[in-house]
């Protein structure tokens, strides 16, 4: 049963959804997540036929996002299924006009199952940082694909910088089979792996996350070689008595060859985007080794991690041990508290001498200019005066004469 809905709100959509339950006589009971599916127009036909697909194995509320391009005012339009194909799940198309696309997280939280984890899904490009999106953010794992870019390895690089705990890609999901293999064939008794090789396609992230699993389990070197694929097509282990391959040059079907032992042809088909939906649907915890083996393919290996985290340590008890003025004159306060009245009294006499001298110092300072001067006025001869000029006594006349 389906039903639209034009310039609606959230809980105009919720009510209708109700209501469109009732009508079809299915229950939301069994639901056991919200699949959240970020996609475009162009993008969302495939993406909601793999998760329709995925949700007979994992009935799910499935809400997809479709953030439409171009001026507008804000809308919000909407598209409920229920029933048919989608027995076992719910299926919310919303498209959002104008301002709204900014406003994807505040329309789908209230969407959301209560007391279900949720997992959201970007079948295209992909935010460069998933655990920082808006969407991202209310989700217990993010799933992008690295595939969809025109660079894979690059796209999986940059987002391997910011990389947090819940976030997985579908080129690591893709080389499942491919681990599973190798690991059987090395349940049995080999000898010591020396070296590997990976053939695959040009520019293959699932490739690179296969080299650096077998490097960071086996340490050992592995190289990769170019090949017109599909995919990957081939991976060899070295070892000191012979090789352990596995080639599958036709994407199907794979041939497992060991040193010593007949040949074994094993199923190994490229899988679909469905088949790789349904099993990241498996778990919803985050994935250890695939964290591991992201940080050892792009250089932030574990020592490099556990080296990291002794220097924080460090810096920590840096920044929290006070200063070496702060610590002196903490123990100067200590000692002069713990010293007898006899200590107390020779500390005082040193202080007391000690501001005396400071006294001297700056009396010597001020007295020293003056003394300069009398010094240079000492110095400097004496001037000769002139002999005073006789001046002749006036005859005064006598009387009477």
């Amino acid at each position: 049963m389906n039903r639209d809905l034009h310039e609606t709100t959230s809980s105009a959509i919720l009510n209708a959804l109700t209501e469109t339950r009732r009508g079809s006589g299915s229950a939301a009971m069994g639901m056991v997540l919200t699949l959240v599916i970020d996609a475009t127009e162009s993008e969302h036909y495939d993406a909601l036929k793999a998760a329709n697909t995925a949700a007979r194995e994992h009935p799910c509320r499935i809400v997809t996002v479709i953030r439409r391009p171009g001026k507008s005012a804000p809308r919000l339009d909407a598209e409920i299924r229920v029933g048919n194909e989608n027995l076992l799940g719910e299926v919310l198309i919303l498209r959002l006009y104008g301002l709204l696309r900014e406003q994807a997280d505040s329309i789908v939280l209230p969407m959301l199952l209560p007391d279900a984890p949720v997992l959201v899904w970007w079948p295209g490009q992909g935010p460069a940082v998933p655990s920082l999106d808006p969407l991202g953010l209310l989700a217990q794992r993010r799933v992008t694909d690295a595939a969809s870019s025109t660079r894979p390895t690059e796209s999986l690089r940059a987002r391997a910088l910011d990389h947090s705990p819940g976030d997985t890609d579908f080129a690591w999901t893709r080389i499942t089979p491919w681990r599973t293999l190798l690991a059987a064939a090395l349940d049995q008794p080999f000898d010591d792996v020396i070296g590997g090789e990976v053939d695959a396609a040009r520019n293959n992230a699932s490739a690179e996350l296969l080299a650096a699993w077998l490097e960071d389990r086996l340490d050992i070197q592995v190289t990769r070689k170019t090949t017109r694929g599909p995919g990957i097509t081939g991976v060899r282990l070295l070892t000191r008595r012979g090789e352990i391959t596995i080639t599958r040059p036709d994407g199907r079907l794979a041939r497992l060859v060991r040193t010593g032992q007949p040949d074994r042809a094993v199923p190994l088909p490229r899988r679909t985007t469905d088949e790789l939906l349904a099993e990241e649907l498996r778990r919803l915890d985050p994935d250890d080794v695939y964290n591991e083996t992201i940080r050892c393919l792009f250089g932030t290996s574990n020592r490099a991690g556990r080296r990291a985290t002794v220097a924080d340590a460090q810096a920590q008890q840096l920044t929290r041990r006070p200063s070496p003025a702060r610590k002196s004159a903490a123990q100067r306060a200590s000692d002069l508290a713990d010293t007898p009245a006899r200590g107390r009294k020779a500390s005082a006499t040193q202080k007391t001498s000690a501001t005396q001298r400071a006294t001297k110092r700056v009396a010597a300072k001020k007295v020293a200019p003056v003394a300069k001067k009398v010094a240079a006025r000492k110095a400097t001869p004496a001037r000769k005066t002139a002999p005073a000029k006789k001046v002749p006594a006036k005859k005064v006349p006598r009387r009477g004469a």
